[in-house]
C-alpha cells in the first residue's frame, strides 16, 4: 500500500462507521415499506447518491457503483410511480368522461324515446335478422371447416396407412433376404461339415491301411527270421 493510500483507507473506515446507522435504518425500517413508497424511494436515492459520491472521492469503485445502482433504481421506480399515477389519473378522467357521455346519451335517448320507438323496433328487427344470418353463416362455415378437416384427416390416415403398408413390405423383404442369407449360410455350413466328415473318414481309412501295411511287414520279417 502506498503512503498516499493511508488517508483514504482511514476515511473509508470512518465512512463505514458513520454509514452503519443509515444502513441499520434501511434494514430495519425502510425495507418494510412498499417498494414504490415515496419515503423509501427518497431515502434510497439519497443513500445511494451519498455512497456514489463518497465512493468516487475515496477511490472505492465498489461503493460508488453500488451507490449509483441504488440511486438509479430509486429514480427508475420513482419515474414508474409517477407514470403509474398519471395513468391512474388519466384513466379516472376517462371514466368520468365516459360516465358523463353515457348519462347524456341516456338523457337524449329518453327525450326522443317516443318519437324514435319505431326506429328502435326496426333497428332491433334488423339486428335480429343480422344475428340470425350471422349464426347461419357461422354454422355453414363451421360445417365447411369440419368437412375440410375430415377430408384432411382422411387423406392423412390414407397416407399413413400407405406408408405403413410400404414399411411392412420393406420389412418383409428385409426379413426374407435375411432368411435367405441365413439358409445359404446354413447350407454352406452343412456342406463344410459334410466335407470335413468325408475328409476325416478318408484319413481314418488311410491310417487303417497304413496300420495293416505295418502289421504285414512285421509279420513278414518275423516269418523270414
Amino acid at each position: 500500500m502506498k503512503i498516499t493510500d493511508v488517508p483514504f483507507a482511514v476515511l473509508r473506515f470512518q465512512y463505514q462507521f458513520v454509514r452503519f446507522p443509515l444502513q441499520l435504518i434501511e434494514d430495519r425500517v425502510i425495507t418494510r415499506m412498499e417498494s414504490e413508497a415515496p419515503g423509501r424511494l427518497l431515502y434510497e436515492r439519497s443513500f445511494g447518491a451519498l455512497d456514489a459520491v463518497v465512493g468516487s472521492v475515496l477511490g472505492d469503485p465498489e461503493l460508488a457503483e453500488r451507490g449509483s445502482a441504488l440511486a438509479d433504481r430509486s429514480d427508475v421506480l420513482a419515474r414508474a410511480a409517477r407514470l403509474d399515477g398519471a395513468a391512474t389519473q388519466k384513466e379516472k378522467r376517462a371514466d368520468e368522461t365516459l360516465t358523463a357521455k353515457r348519462d347524456q346519451a341516456l338523457d337524449d335517448l329518453k327525450a326522443v324515446h317516443e318519437t324514435k320507438q319505431r326506429e328502435v323496433d326496426e333497428a332491433s328487427a334488423a339486428a335480429d335478422d343480422r344475428k340470425r344470418a350471422a349464426v347461419a353463416e357461422a354454422r355453414d362455415e363451421a360445417a365447411g371447416a369440419k368437412q375440410t378437416a375430415d377430408e384432411i384427416a382422411a387423406r392423412r390416415t390414407k397416407s399413413a396407412e400407405a406408408a405403413k403398408r410400404q414399411e411392412q413390405r420393406r420389412i418383409g423383404a428385409t426379413e426374407q433376404a435375411q432368411a435367405a442369407a441365413a439358409d445359404a449360410k446354413l447350407r454352406d455350413a452343412q456342406d463344410k461339415r459334410g466335407k470335413a466328415a468325408a475328409t476325416r473318414a478318408q484319413a481314418d481309412r488311410v491310417e487303417q491301411l497304413a496300420e495293416q501295411e505295418k502289421e504285414t511287414r512285421q509279420n513278414d520279417r518275423a516269418t523270414n527270421s
